[in-house]
């Protein structure tokens, strides 16, 4: 056994290695360096990851590592990790974890005191947002929305008033689906951009407000094919520094139930980061007009 946090020093290391997510010569020499040396590879999907193995003339085995059977099969990787096997984990593009499998494998290796290694590289999300010409200090990733319309409106609405940088991923049958409502929650003249086949040959990288860039897929077939990453300029406050957020306001109207104004004013601006003098100004003149 293997005291919590402590590593393993007889256990072998667990890669995870970035592949391309699209053009091949985006690998790097030290991914082909681990994926040549490790004794195994857990693949998101064998047939796929076999191509590209083959392309560049590596013969390490692979075995499946995805969604439906990470959960239950990791076992067999922690197996050969514990026994001094050092095993690389890929996805079929990009990242591994990054809105792919391989997390429960990662979190067993790590509980298990074996030392997990990034071995980094391609990245949509990144590459998306270093080429967007939209603020890049701050943001947050969403990952893919919800299928369905009423999920995925609900989603958005929660994240309407956030102040970085939105990035989302989106198939291509959904991406129409996914900027119209877009449009509906965010406002038409909220500026944003489709990243599209990234690194391929057909890559796109199409920057406008939302209404125009919704306008300009549903008007060609082409832009609703292929992978899909959605960025969208995060919140910008009314000018007016009076202007509270909608999320400030519900937690003031909360607090204000229970405690007197003054109290409530000064709480909710340390919730939510609010000025506490607006809140209160805010919170006197509701009272006024009760």
């Amino acid at each position: 056994m293997t005291a919590p946090g402590a590593l393993n020093s007889a256990a072998g290391s667990l890669y995870v290695v970035a592949t391309p997510i699209g053009n091949l010569d985006d690998i790097s020499a030290r991914a082909l360096k681990i994926l040549q040396e490790v004794a195994l590879i857990a693949a998101e999907d064998t047939r796929h990851s076999q191509r590209l193995l083959q392309h560049f003339g590596i013969s390490t085995p692979l075995a499946a590592c995805h969604e439906h059977n990470e959960r239950e099969e990791g076992s067999r990787f922690i197996t050969r990790l514990l026994a001094g096997d050092n095993v690389a984990l890929i996805s079929d593009a990009g990242t591994p974890l990054i809105s792919d499998p391989g997390y429960h494998l990662v979190r067993q290796a790590r509980a298990a005191g074996i030392n997990v290694v990034p071995v980094p590289g391609a990245c949509a999300l990144i590459a998306a947002l270093s080429a967007a010409g939209l603020p890049s200090d701050r943001f947050i990733f969403e990952g893919f929305l919800p299928a369905k319309a009423v999920g995925r409106r609900a989603r958005l609405e929660s994240i309407k008033e956030e102040p970085r940088t939105l990035i989302f991923y989106e198939a291509p049958h959904r991406i129409l689906e996914c900027l119209q409502d877009m449009e509906l929650v965010f406002g038409p003249e909220r500026p944003a951009l489709l990243a599209r086949e990234l690194t391929k040959t057909f890559e796109t990288l199409k920057g406008l407000p939302l209404a125009q860039l919704r306008a300009f897929v549903e008007s060609d077939s082409n832009q609703q094919r292929g992978e899909c990453v959605v960025l969208v300029a995060g919140w910008t406050a009314p000018e007016s520094e009076e202007a509270v957020s909608g999320e400030a306001m519900r937690i003031l109207d909360l607090l204000l139930e229970e405690m007197p104004l003054k109290r409530a004013a000064a709480l909710a601006a340390q919730i939510t980061g609010e000025r506490k003098n607006v809140l209160y100004q805010v919170a006197l003149e509701k009272q006024k007009d009760q």
